[in-house]
């Protein structure tokens, strides 16, 4: 260890006696909309038409449009990441290091409504090239509809750290190179791939668990190239991001139930809380807070990450999708863990790439399942996601 990175301390004193706490946050305030649910898979780039062609999902065993699975974070508070920033540490900042994802087999439906119970549940620091002490933090939030019954749970990872020390370090600086430029052609490869895929399962047909085999490859998939146009579109199509979409709720006899106080934001980006409920923008992230480095190169390379970077909420999103849109209309991503290598960076492509490596009948859930690896890579091969899931498929 470096004389630079001994001297460099964080104050963890506010988060130790928050371990384990339920916490409070967000809740949205209306059910999902038909209009809520097309504008998520338009950012998400899942044109899959169960989600938003109402004459094909009429057609359908759902008889009607249903959401994707991912829908869940789209109405949760804060990416899902809220118990995973508990606590205050000055000066600091935020990235996503992953999410775990169980899913109880529930379908979500416009008109369905959300609520999420929150608890910090532990965090241990480790000494990173990226930022020197780092802090990996978990939170967990179940995620009921309106009946009460248990759609989800999550459990987000959330790398905190000091941003003056990410910004000095630079790492991704000498990592990921100039701003590509696309060209015709490469661009023509690009949306060839993406087509192909979409067509692969467009019907929503169901394989067999009897039919999959060990070493069967998914089709491939790309999203991309990212801009700073369709961060913002992702960012916007998250419920809470929009003006007056959510209360603040705090958990009942919870002492100090962590509602929005101030994690520690590095200067200039906090939010106003206060302020906004007279003016909104005060914590619109696109203008203010810890997001705007997702669209703006300078507070990019404020916080260690050389410019304009997607979601990791987002990425967990695609990769759940992704390994739905397989499975088909039958078929259920009934767990998946996603570790957080890289972000997905302006000017890149996203490669999907899958592989099915076991097949189990006696499981945990009752059912048969298709364990299923799955690496999301840039066009330079660099790994941004590696997730591993367990997919319920129809028997013959």
């Amino acid at each position: 260890m470096s004389d630079t990175e001994t001297k460099v301390t964080m104050d963890l004193s506010d988060v130790d006696p928050r371990v384990g706490t339920l916490i409070g946050g967000g809740q949205i305030r209306d059910p999902l909309a038909g209009s809520d649910l097309r504008r998520w898979v338009m950012a998400m780039d899942y044109p899959n038409p169960i989600h938003w062609d109402p004459t094909f999902a009429a057609k359908t065993k759902f008889g009607g449009l249903v959401a994707p699975q991912s829908i869940a974070v789209c109405m949760d508070y804060g990416h899902g990441c809220a118990p995973a920033c508990v606590g205050y540490i000055k000066d600091s900042h935020l990235i996503f290091g992953g999410e775990e994802w169980w899913f109880y087999g529930a379908r979500i439906k416009p008109g369905d409504h959300l609520t999420q119970q929150r608890r910090f549940h532990d965090y241990k620091v480790t000494d990173t090239k990226f930022a020197g002490p780092t802090m990996f933090s978990r939170g967990d939030t179940l995620h009921y509809k309106q009946d009460g019954s248990l759609v989800a749970k999550a459990r987000s990872t959330a790398i905190r750290y000091l941003k003056e020390e990410a910004e000095k370090r630079g790492m991704y600086d000498s990592m990921i190179g100039e701003l590509k430029g696309w060209s015709a052609d490469e661009l023509a490869v690009v949306d060839k791939v993406r087509f192909d895929w979409l067509m692969s399962n467009r019907e929503g047909v169901s394989p067999t668990f009897e039919d999959v085999q060990v070493g069967d490859k998914l089709t491939r998939r790309v999203i991309g190239p990212h801009t700073k146009a369709s961060f913002a579109t992702e960012y916007r199509a998250f419920l809470f991001n929009i003006w007056g979409s959510f209360d603040w709720v705090a958990p009942e006899g919870v002492k100090d139930p962590w509602v929005y106080q101030d994690p520690g934001w590095a200067e200039g980006f906090g939010f106003d809380e206060e302020g906004a409920f007279i003016d909104p923008r005060k914590r619109d992230g696109l203008y203010l807070g810890p997001s705007r480095g997702h669209v703006d190169d300078q507070k990019a390379g404020e916080v260690g990450m050389s410019r304009s970077y997607g979601y990791g909420a987002t990425m967990q999103a695609w990769a759940t999708d992704y390994l739905a849109f397989w499975a088909g209309h039958d078929g259920f991503v009934r767990w998946i863990k996603s570790d957080f290598r890289g972000p997905a960076f302006e000017g890149d492509v996203t490669y999907f790439d899958a592989e099915v490596v076991e097949k189990r009948e006696v499981t945990e859930w009752g059912i048969p399942l298709v364990r299923v690896t799955l690496t999301l890579s840039n066009q330079d091969g660099m790994v941004l996601v590696k997730s591993t899931a367990d997919v319920e498929l129809p028997l013959k």
